[in-house]
């Protein structure tokens, strides 16, 4: 492989160890994305099939680049899954939807609509807030929760004594029923159905993982906790899970 031959000896050690777990950090302008893409590239001239490789990165335009930089080496990669963690769950949740109470067409809500609905689940609960601070306690005691990946229930239990907690509860259970309802999910959602799909689907987890002989993923300082329990799932047949990243730049160290 010509990419081989411009890696330095650090770059090359990573991408030649092909089995099991490999983590790789290294700081920003290292070219560990340039070490993760090498990396595929072998992989697919040692003969694994791109069907069996998965690459997750967390933007679009990260995942856009990544595709770029494989197609200039790789023949065809149509059949390769090179995407952020939202889409693949995505993708997931189309082919399982009837599994977790959806239909495949559901709808993804923006920040935007997810807000309206908070609000209106807020006012049919029947909670009154002329400064606008329940409301906003509400909303952010919602987003903790679904980034911890807990139910309204489990976060009663987790989180029952804290302020707001119990108005915060009733709110996600009502905004939680709407969604439902709509037969729509939030981009929080979209992580944390994957996941109870991974994790109490036998057949779907043994589909899946058995599938991705090879996970790959970029910037892997940037997941949280949800995120992480879905790549072990994805990884858990095969065990050859390779990741990259910049602890330096870990976005959850300071957001606690």
């Amino acid at each position: 492989m010509e990419e081989l031959e411009t890696l330095n000896e650090e770059q090359r050690l990573p991408v030649l160890d092909t089995e099991g777990a490999v983590l790789v950090l290294a700081g920003a302008g290292s070219g560990k994305t340039r070490v993760l893409t090498a990396r595929i590239s072998h992989l697919i001239d040692l003969g694994v099939s791109p069907e069996n490789i998965l690459a997750i990165t967390f933007t679009n335009k990260a995942a856009a680049e990544m595709r770029a930089r494989l197609v200039d080496g790789i023949t065809d990669i149509s059949r390769m899954w090179v995407c952020t963690i939202h889409s693949m769950c995505v993708r997931i949740l189309r082919m399982y939807a009837d599994r977790r109470g959806l239909s495949p067409n559901f709808s993804i809500y923006s920040e935007q609509e997810r807000s309206a609905v908070v609000k209106q689940a807020f006012k049919e609960c029947g909670y009154q807030d002329e400064d606008g601070k329940l409301l906003k306690s509400v909303k952010w005691h919602i987003s903790n929760a679904k980034m911890m990946g807990l139910s309204p229930a489990e976060y009663a239990q987790r989180c029952g004594r804290e302020g707001n907690v119990e108005a915060a509860v009733r709110v996600y259970e009502k905004y939680a029923a709407h969604l439902k309802a709509y037969n729509a999910l939030d981009f929080d959602d979209l992580l944390t159905e994957a996941l109870a799909l991974l994790k109490e689907d036998a057949e779907a987890l043994s589909y899946l993982a058995g599938r991705f002989r090879y996970v790959h993923v970029d910037e892997f300082q940037d997941t949280n906790a949800v995120q992480f329990e879905i790549v072990k799932c994805l990884a858990s047949v095969h065990g050859n899970l390779f990741v990259v990243g910049d602890d330096d730049q870990s976005i959850y160290g300071w957001r606690g």
